[in-house]
């Protein structure tokens, strides 16, 4: 650990160095990939000097409790020992944490895909909910997020709402977001006060780059035809809508919330290269991760990830069986009280694997 550890540090001095090079200062694409690369290692070599540091301060204390015949010193040795004994062990472990390999993915942009499942109108309009929950978030979070497509009901529900959040570390916070929440509540429509569930589910796609997913013209059929809103009336008078289907796939993609049919193909080719890549990064988890599938971290959109259970004010994650009773403070975008323990769990998984 310690060998990597000077690996990091230097390639963070090699780093700083190059941004105090005018030349680099000059190239903003340049500038902004190092400073990105720097702000990265910056955490780990931090934590790694105040490591040394502690070292030296328990060195220079045991020393003196050998060494020092004033029984006040030695007291005052022995007193600074028990407090840095345990943060040394305190630093190994976050510096265990921190050189864990990294998701190459977290730094992706991401596309959120959110579908009503079986419920009818109540997991519609718990689609909805979900959608502000993530919007509220992303805003306390400082994310730029973008709807790419939506599909209202009468109700104010979504049968299907996709949008692109933009920001750094979107992908890292809300990977293990993919799958199907549950909710349990008395629906407004109900007269008797009979608790409903119903089910919505919840895809998080790394945003792809051009050099990852190359998708071939002739492997598309485009459709264009006029964009219509809830209840079927027409929210457009020209063929803006716009329908991508992928042909060696079948993956289908539809973008209609632009005027114009340009962004609309635009958006709709972004959203397939997403799907595209997490379908690639699926096929390869079934072939070289098929005995860890259903664990934390796998991206295994399994049934039923977590329960919302209104009666109670509670949200219960079923794959680390925590629970929370803030249910209204999570849907206002405190997102991180759900998000936190999962990331947590899955480091202490991965740091027990590598022990």
């Amino acid at each position: 650990m310690f060998e990597k550890l000077k690996e990091v540090e230097a390639r963070y001095h090699q780093l700083n160095s190059q941004l105090a090079d005018p030349e680099v200062a000059s190239d903003p694409n340049t500038f902004r990939k190092i400073a990105k690369e720097q702000a990265l290692l910056q955490e780990v070599v931090t934590t790694y000097q105040r490591y040394q540091s502690v070292e030296e301060e328990i060195a220079e204390n045991r020393e003196l409790l050998s060494e020092d015949d004033d029984d006040a010193i030695k007291q005052m040795a022995k007193d600074e020992l028990e407090r840095l004994n345990p943060e040394l062990e305190a630093l190994a472990q976050t510096l265990k944490r921190l050189l864990l390999p990294r998701d190459p993915l977290d730094d992706k942009n991401t596309y959120l895909e959110i579908r009503a499942g079986t419920g009818g109108d109540e997991a519609a309009l718990f689609a909805a909910d979900l959608f502000r929950m993530y919007t509220r978030y992303a805003e306390r979070m400082g994310w730029k997020i973008e709807i790419v497509s939506t599909n209202e009901t009468d109700r104010g529900g979504f049968r299907e709402v996709i949008a692109l959040i933009e920001g750094d570390n979107v992908y890292s916070r809300l990977k293990f977001e993919a799958g199907t929440h549950r909710v349990q509540r008395v629906p407004d429509t109900e007269s008797q006060g009979r608790i409903h569930t119903s089910a919505v589910t919840v895809a998080v796609l790394p945003e792809a780059d051009d050099v990852e997913i190359n998708i071939q013209d002739n492997d598309l059929k485009i459709d264009v035809y006029r964009s219509s809103g809830p209840g079927g009336q027409s929210v457009n008078t020209t063929d803006s809508a716009v329908r991508i289907t992928h042909l060696p796939t079948g993956l289908v993609v539809i973008c209609q919330d632009e005027k114009s049919q340009h962004k609309n193909r635009a958006k709709a080719l972004r959203v397939l290269q997403a799907r595209l890549l997490e379908r690639e990064r699926e096929e390869q988890r079934q072939e070289i991760e098929a005995e860890r599938r259903g664990q934390v971290g796998s991206g295994d959109r399994s049934e039923r990830i977590r329960t919302y259970n209104f009666p109670q004010s509670r949200i219960t994650d079923h794959r680390i069986g925590f629970t929370t009773h803030r249910l209204d403070e999570v849907l206002s975008g405190n997102v991180d009280e759900l998000i936190d323990p999962l990331i947590a769990h899955h480091q202490a998984e991965a740091l027990q694997n590598l022990e």
